[in-house]
């Protein structure tokens, strides 16, 4: 067996400080290693140009290598200074607001002619659309409780009850959110280190990692921008769970938020897998209500704890603006005719293009059964006609019903970010559809799907990039394409 080529730049594991020179899609900042044998590229998540980084050597290949990032040791020249607590939810919320559009712009435009080989991307180009809120903008956090904390100061570990979000590549350690963090709701955020301590003084412990014990594990927040209500979700483990009053802890979330307070749910996770809701294991109400209403270009979206609902509901408005336009742009083609929305989710895209044709049977699948169900209620309340919601993996449902072939003008696309599977796809090819409209949170393998696309007569006519999430590196694409 031939010797493995030794990595003449890195070795793995190894702590290097780097300048980070340039920006690939993903939020992945480019160093490069300079030397008398040439240049090498390190790839480090999190970072942006101009940043001195300290990093962790992780992966490594002849022609690259992949880092964990660790610290940064000095800021670009191009970050401002904000009024928030940083949190690894938000990296780039030091960078202006203009800098983060022209960087994801740039990057996505660039997979499209790396993987997809589409050569005239930037002619196909047709908007970006910015979020309406660049801060405050989420509708749901989950904030973590911990026992293993962060000392920022000296940048070590210590025991500590913690309530915030998780250091960034260190499962095991939290770190205190002790102000807003630009991302959620000010007054509940400004109020968590009131939470903290109301848990703190009930002498239960939190979560250790570690271990695999303890009490307190999660606190999770939904809001509605429609009503401005919180819907609370606290997460424990059954031990000692005798020694909390849940009636009390709900009260005193009333004394913070007043009338804001819609419910207080309660979850017994015992399981020690990482996760706010347990495969097993029971969530109760038990204050108020179990959900809250959101609306939605005029519809309204009833949401429990454990709906999927954009996180960004002013940015999905003008997300599912955009959709709904590239679909009716030839509304002969709507108009008294199936419309396939596969991945539907809880139908949301199926339900504003219904409202807003003639006579067009909307047909939904998606694999979640719960995500149907709330589909077909909120179809229900905004009395929609002409929904057909179908709980199923949308490779065999297509299978199964074959008389859709060569009857479907145009076809809605929303998959999860792993894109859709190859043998999926050329399911959907075989609807033989005039058009196809492409929703992606993953570009990358929107790009990889565009290339089969291409290969079965369908090209790209439009493509909108929308920034749901400000001061990250995700975007989501909504793409036009028409068979040739």
């Amino acid at each position: 067996m031939p010797r493995r080529e030794r990595n003449k730049f890195v070795k793995r594991n190894q702590i290097l400080e780097l300048n980070i020179e340039d920006y690939a899609f993903g939020g992945k900042g480019i160093a490069r290693i300079h030397s008398d044998e040439g240049s090498f590229v390190v790839f480090v998540p999190n970072t942006l140009p101009g940043q001195l980084v300290k990093v962790q050597i992780k992966k490594t290949s002849k022609k690259y290598a992949e880092a964990k990032l660790i610290d940064v040791l000095q800021p670009s020249e191009d970050e401002v200074e904000v009024p928030f607590q940083d949190i690894p939810g938000a990296p780039y919320i030091q960078l202006p607001i203009d800098l983060q559009h022209q960087y994801k712009k740039e990057s996505t435009l660039s997979l499209f002619k790396r993987i997809g080989k589409v050569d005239n991307i930037e002619d196909l180009f047709d908007e970006f659309i910015t979020s309406p809120n660049v801060f405050h903008y989420r509708n749901k956090m989950e904030y973590g409780f911990s026992a293993i904390g962060y000392d920022r100061i000296n940048k070590t570990d210590k025991d500590e009850f913690t309530l915030g979000f998780k250091r960034r590549g260190v499962w095991w350690m939290g770190d205190n959110l002790d102000k807003d963090s630009g991302l959620f709701d000010k007054q509940l955020e400004d109020n968590l280190i009131n939470i903290r301590k109301y848990c703190l003084e009930t002498g239960l412990q939190p979560w250790h990692g570690p271990k695999k014990e303890g009490f307190f594990r999660y606190f999770v927040v939904r809001k509605s921008y429609k009503t401005n209500e919180l819907l609370f979700n606290l997460v424990t483990t059954s031990y000692d769970l005798s020694k909390f009053d849940l009636n009390k802890f709900a009260n005193f979330l009333v004394e913070l938020f007043g009338d804001r307070v819609a419910g207080l749910l309660h979850t017994i996770n015992d399981e020690v897998g990482d996760r706010t809701i347990a495969t097993s294991g029971s969530i109760d109400l038990i204050y108020g209500k179990d959900k809250i209403v959101e609306e939605l270009l005029g519809l309204n979206f009833e949401i429990s704890m454990k709906s999927f609902f954009q996180t960004n509901p002013k940015s999905a408005e003008k997300l599912y603006t955009k959709v709904v336009d590239y679909v009716l742009e030839d509304k002969s083609k709507v108009d008294n005719t199936v419309v396939m929305d596969l991945f539907c989710g809880t139908g949301t895209i199926g339900q504003i293009v219904a409202s807003k044709s003639d006579n067009a049977k909307i047909i939904g699948v998606d694999i979640v059964a719960s995500a149907i169900e709330d589909a077909k209620k909120n179809a229900q309340r905004n009395n929609i006609d002409g929904l057909q919601f179908y709980a199923a993996d949308v490779g065999k449902f297509l299978q199964q019903h074959p008389e859709y072939q060569n009857k479907i003008k145009t076809i809605i696309l929303d998959p999860a970010r792993a894109g859709i599977v190859p043998k999926t796809l050329k399911k959907i090819i075989e609807l033989n559809a005039n058009r196809m409209v492409y929703v992606s949170c993953n570009p990358a393998t929107q790009a990889r799907d565009t290339e089969l696309l291409r290969d079965a007569g369908y090209q790209i006519k439009k493509i909108s990039l929308v920034d749901q999430f400000p001061h990250t590196s995700h975007i989501e694409t909504v793409v036009l394409f028409e068979k040739c």
